[in-house]
């Protein structure tokens, strides 16, 4: 199991831990053979065997000896240099095997970062409706080795509809796993009328064949766990049997159906861990499942109307084309954690008075966990006496971790953790051009409204020329001509990405002080040895949906 999350997510005192070993990384490209073989890979630093989170790379050992950092101690400090002293780091530390500096060439950068790249197009009449979204492109970038956030995208076949989002796991990667195989099973169940509830049951009771709910858009990386299927299968048909039971025969609304869906999933993955499971893989599986956590943010697009359901930090985030043909960001949810101020209220009225003051420390929900709502985590949400009776009544591999066995300070009155998500509803306009849906490891790297202009030039081909902004640095005309000659290559290339998400990627990662892409800044950071690269970033995952316009307009039209 990938147990690093970062100083962000966890912070829990530990007293020894274990980086990855090589061979829980999936093998560097075929290009970088020759450099292992020369042993030049030291220099190209172990994230050029990054992960793409097989199956098997929840099933490690890790958890056993988990890496869990622990920022308010002193004697971590050093761990945790804030990201923007990255310029003086990379210039002053030289991690490789020699003198000699080692740049990853570009065709090396493309391949790390195209590795995880997906796209769809979206047919213009999917059998019910004309779609507005034309289409999206995804991708992730690993810090965490093996990377802990995931994605998830598929078309809803009994209703109308498209659903996306990214999940960004902590504490390891099962959580995340789990909730990304799953959470679109409980919202397109919701969403079913009676009628077709019933279909389904009365098909599994005799045992024909379902009919398919969701058609999937995933990248070969992105897999399902076989093993659990079954008790997945199991728990939604047991949802499915109470909404058949509870049929008030009105129609479903899609904001109940999205929050019901996260609550009833998160119940299942706490259930399912207190149940336990005679077959020991399984039993271990549900455990690591709901003692990891994991962020979602989700998108329902129908025709016109997108909701956007949000439980944790990740966010959604809509680009607008003004009239000028400039670019604008518009939120479409909101941040739970510390810097919410209507967050941290909410959490206090939860809970009593005589606890205002512990349950929110260091930025961190009981001085632990930087998200004020996740899945999972159920050492947040379970109380003492239910944590010890499973954990002592569970395999080995739980009751010797520490990090299961650690009681939360100032723990009397749980639950202190929520899944339910925020939920926002916003009427499509033909001036929306698209939609970003992504993991905090792009946000705190790039404000925005970057975000908005670098995608949007992307996908229009439109490149609004800005005057140069160098900060209050003191720039010498030779840099400013190279900083010119720089962004008029970079327009002349036509952008060697195919992929916006893999485009938004490169800027967040290579962008220099002065807003511009350095090949350079990007190769050191894409070369960072596994166990500082999570010092300087995050694990990245992006999805852009782009929205057809025309469709948009003509739905308006007939609104009106």
């Amino acid at each position: 199991m990938c147990v690093c999350p970062g100083p962000r997510r966890i912070a829990i005192p530990v007293r020894s831990s274990r980086l990855p070993l090589l061979s829980d990384a999936m093998p560097a490209p075929a290009h970088l053979f020759p450099l292992i073989r020369s042993c030049e890979i030291s220099r190209i630093g172990s994230t050029a065997c990054y992960c793409h989170h097989r199956h098997l790379c929840c099933l490690s050992s890790h958890f056993a000896h988990s890496h869990f950092r622990y920022a308010p101690q002193k004697k971590f400090a050093a761990l945790y240099r804030p990201k923007e002293h990255f310029n003086h780091f990379i210039h002053t530390r030289d991690y490789a095997s020699t003198p000699q500096r080692f740049y990853l060439t570009p065709p090396q950068v493309n391949s790390i970062l195209k590795a995880n790249e997906y796209s769809f197009k979206v047919p213009e009449f999917d059998g019910k409706n004309v779609s507005s979204v034309l289409g999206f492109d995804s991708n992730q970038l690993p810090a965490n080795a093996p990377i802990e956030d995931r994605r998830s995208a598929a078309t809803c076949l009994q209703t109308r509809g498209m659903l996306l989002g990214v999940f960004d796991g902590h504490a390891g990667c099962a959580c995340a796993q789990a909730v990304s195989e799953r959470l679109f099973y409980y919202i397109a169940v919701s969403l079913l009328p009676h009628e077709t509830l019933l279909e389904i049951e009365n098909a599994v009771e005799s045992g024909r064949a379902l009919l398919p709910i969701l058609q999937w858009h995933k990248h070969p990386n992105d897999y399902f766990s076989k093993e659990a299927s079954k008790l997945y299968f199991n728990s939604l048909r047991t949802y499915w049997q109470e909404l058949i039971d509870l049929n008030s025969g009105e129609t479903t609304d899609v904001r109940e159906a999205l929050i019901n869906a996260f609550k009833r999933l998160d119940n299942d993955i706490s259930l399912e861990a207190q149940v336990g499971d005679p077959n020991s893989f399984l039993n271990y599986l549900v455990l690591r499942v709901a003692f990891s956590g994991a962020t979602a943010c989700v998108a329902h697009v129908d025709g016109i109307d997108l909701h956007i359901a949000n439980t944790g930090d990740s966010r959604a985030m809509l680009g607008v084309q003004e009239e000028d043909g400039s670019w604008s960001a518009v939120n479409l949810s909101y941040d739970h954690n510390a810097q919410n101020e209507r967050e941290v209220e909410r959490v206090k009225m939860e809970h009593p008075k005589s606890e205002e003051r512990s349950l929110v420390k260091q930025d961190r929900l009981l001085g632990l966990l930087m998200p004020f709502r996740a899945f999972g985590d159920v050492k947040f949400k379970w109380s003492i006496e239910l944590q010890k009776r499973v954990i002592e009544s569970g395999p080995d591999q739980l009751n010797d971790n520490e990090y299961t066995k650690f009681i939360p300070p100032n723990y009397y009155t749980p639950p202190y953790l929520t899944a339910e998500p925020e939920v926002i509803h916003h009427k499509l306009r033909p001036q929306d051009k698209f939609l970003v849906l992504a993991t905090d490891g792009l946000w705190e790297t790039m404000h925005r409204q970057d975000v908005a202009r670098i995608v949007g030039e992307y996908l229009t081909g439109v490149h609004h020329q800005q005057p140069i902004a160098v900060g209050g640095y003191k720039v010498t005309l030779g840099q400013m001509h190279g900083l010119l000659t720089e962004r008029r290559a970079r327009i002349s290339s036509v952008f060697e990405d195919q992929n916006a998400a893999t485009h938004l990627i490169r800027h967040a990662v290579g962008n220099n002080e002065f807003g511009t892409v350095d090949h350079e800044r990007l190769s050191k950071m894409l070369s960072l040895p596994e166990e500082l690269a999570r010092m300087y970033r995050d694990d990245i995952t992006i999805i852009v949906v782009q929205f057809n316009s025309h469709v948009i307009g003509a739905y308006q039209d007939e609104e009106l």
